[in-house]
């Protein structure tokens, strides 16, 4: 249990000047009583004065005993029915646990309750906030490297590796490869390789290992006299510039012939390969070739090992790249939420019926819970909190006993008289 609040302590206090207030005004009705009582005989009016007051002074100690025998003996004494919550805390704790279950806790109004609350809306401002946001991206990426040291490093990647062969072996790969080149030429991408391929084969022409390598085959066929004279020079240099010029032409020139003649074969390759069975099946044959070989689980570990080092590294930096990213992300999900209602109906729904089912699940327990709780709690202390929050209530039944005693007292005095008179 705990220590008493600064409220529940000025609480106690107030309830102490009730208590002592009250006792004084049952004192002061007992002895109003006992002078009306000696001067009823001389003063017959002070019968009235003397009947309400000893019915005031009875309806107090009614009452008195009513309020003490909630949480103790009156005067110590053995009445029975008595200091009625300690002799019956595992009772009262038993029934408290059940009352939560069956009025609190039932389905219906913890979904209507439930249905109070934008979850959706909550989350969406909370993370809308850049400062909350990159708050939660970098706790989360500090706890990446921890997860990743905890992990059983060889299971993980044998079984990613497994899982991701076993699917691309169950894919077919050869609609796919045709769709990709289908989009390569619809986009424009071969022209840009047509491109680059020109631009290689350039540097290729004018670079000066391969001037030597094609002039000394050119020697070879040539014969003595005209490499004497140099012709293999001459014949190398006008090939070359030739080769050149034509390429520099097909470079420049985006309507040249030779890229439409490059563009309608490979248009009609990529059609002749979609819808022939030989292309499908040499492309399943070297899908399964690199699928068999074992290189592809070691490239699987170097993968897992580098990406792990990079993600260790980064979030050990003052500057983390995922932190950033991850922040960028969580500000999206915020204002995308707050811009779809009905992604933000969606998500509260579904938090009511999984917070209602659990809750639902757990309610048993909860009033399990609760009923433990009280049975544990020190009954002095728990007799005190209960006192400090109701007890001021139950000190003004002691003022009303006392005031409808007094006035009963006095209508029974009037009918004694009526009656004998």
């Amino acid at each position: 249990m705990r220590n008493l609040e600064i409220e529940e302590i000025e609480k106690l206090k107030q309830l102490n000047r009730v208590k002592m207030l009250a006792t004084l005004v049952l004192v002061a009705c007992f002895c109003v009583m006992v002078i009306a009582k000696l001067l009823e005989a001389t003063y017959p009016a002070f019968g009235v004065v003397a009947a309400f007051a000893e019915a005031a002074t009875i309806g107090g100690i009614a009452d008195w005993y009513a309020v003490v025998a909630l949480f103790k003996r009156p005067l110590n004494l053995p009445f029975p029915h008595t200091a009625i919550i300690p002799n019956n805390q595992h009772r009262i704790a038993d029934n408290l646990g059940l009352f939560i279950e069956n009025n609190f806790l039932a389905r219906d109004p913890v979904e209507a309750k439930l249905r109070e609350v934008d979850f959706a809306g909550e989350m969406s401002r909370w993370l809308s906030s850049r400062e909350r946001s990159e708050s939660l991206a970098k706790f989360v990426v500090r706890l990446v490297p921890q997860v990743l040291h905890s992990i059983d490093e060889q299971g993980v990647v044998h079984f990613a590796a497994r899982r991701v062969t076993g699917q691309i072996a169950k894919t077919d790969v050869a609609p796919l490869l045709g769709d990709v080149l289908q989009a390569f030429t619809t986009d424009g991408r071969h022209q840009k390789l047509l491109d680059d391929v020109i631009r290689a084969l350039h540097r290729f022409l004018n670079d000066e290992e391969t001037y030597a390598i094609v002039r000394e085959k050119v020697k070879r066929e040539l014969p003595v006299l005209a490499n004497v004279l140099g012709a293999d020079s001459v014949i190398l240099n006008r090939i070359l510039h030739a080769a050149s010029e034509l390429l520099d032409e097909i470079k420049d020139d985006k309507s040249h012939p030779l890229r439409a003649e490059f563009e309608e074969f490979l248009i009609e390759y990529i059609k002749r390969t979609r819808r022939t069975k030989a292309f499908a099946e040499q492309v399943e044959k070297a899908k399964q070739l690199i699928l068999a070989r074992p290189e592809l689980e070691t490239a699987a570990e170097q993968l897992w090992d580098s990406l792990k080092e990079y993600v260790v590294k980064d979030a050990q930096s003052e500057d983390s790249v995922l932190a950033a990213r991850m922040a960028d992300l969580f500000v999206d999900v915020g204002q995308s939420l707050a811009e779809e209602p009905a992604l933000r109906r969606d998500i509260n729904e579904g938090m009511v019926i999984v917070l209602s089912n659990v809750i639902s699940e757990q309610r048993g327990n909860i009033s399990a819970y609760v009923a433990e709780q009280v049975k544990g709690w020190d009954i002095r202390q728990l007799l005190t909190l209960i006192e400090v929050n109701v007890g001021r209530d139950l000190q003004f039944i002691r003022f009303n006993g006392m005031v409808i005693g007094g006035c009963v007292g006095v209508v029974l005095f009037a009918a004694e008289h009526l009656i004998l008179s």
